[in-house]
């Protein structure tokens, strides 16, 4: 299908301590499990996207060369005034386009969902969430944890054997 990744993962850049569980998930957890132990491959914003690189295009790229949009939904992207860029294209993307999936994965319990963008809403109201509830399982990084077969029920089919 000429797709380089599986997904491309968009969630808060900001720096506050629910971001750093968030970038914690995003660069240790999401990649043990789903690059390491199920054979997906995804793009990271600032592991994937070179320093020097012209970070709108190379956005742009990316996304339309990943199979599906995941897309982390904090407290933090809620009250956030100003929505990041990839944010933007992903859902115009999967929006107007209609040619990339969205799986939304629900950090943290975010209530009603009604200060989010229209967009996003309209997502949600479709599909629903994944909601992380890991701190509640015995083996979190665990790729049978309910959590992680809803997550791979939404990804591409993979060629390796997982």
């Amino acid at each position: 299908d000429g797709k380089t990744y599986d997904a491309y993962v968009i969630y808060p850049k900001n720096h506050t301590n629910e971001a750093n569980f968030v970038e914690y998930f995003v660069y240790q957890i999401m990649p043990d499990i789903l690059e390491n132990k199920c054979g997906y491959k995804l793009c990271i914003y600032g592991r994937d996207i070179y320093p020097g690189e012209d970070t709108v295009s190379a956005i742009e790229k990316r996304i339309q060369s990943s199979r599906r949009l995941i897309m982390l939904l904090t407290h933090q992207l809620v009250n956030c005034k100003e929505h990041t860029y990839d944010q933007h294209i992903a859902l115009y993307n999967a929006l107007i386009q209609n040619d990339t999936k969205v799986i939304l994965l629900e950090m943290e319990r975010i209530g009603t969902y009604g200060k989010f963008q229209q967009s996003l809403r309209f997502i949600i109201k479709q599909q629903g969430t994944i909601k992380w509830k890991e701190q509640h399982t015995v083996h979190p990084q665990s790729p049978n944890s309910k959590f992680w077969k809803q997550v791979r029920y939404h990804m591409p089919l993979t060629l390796k054997s997982s």
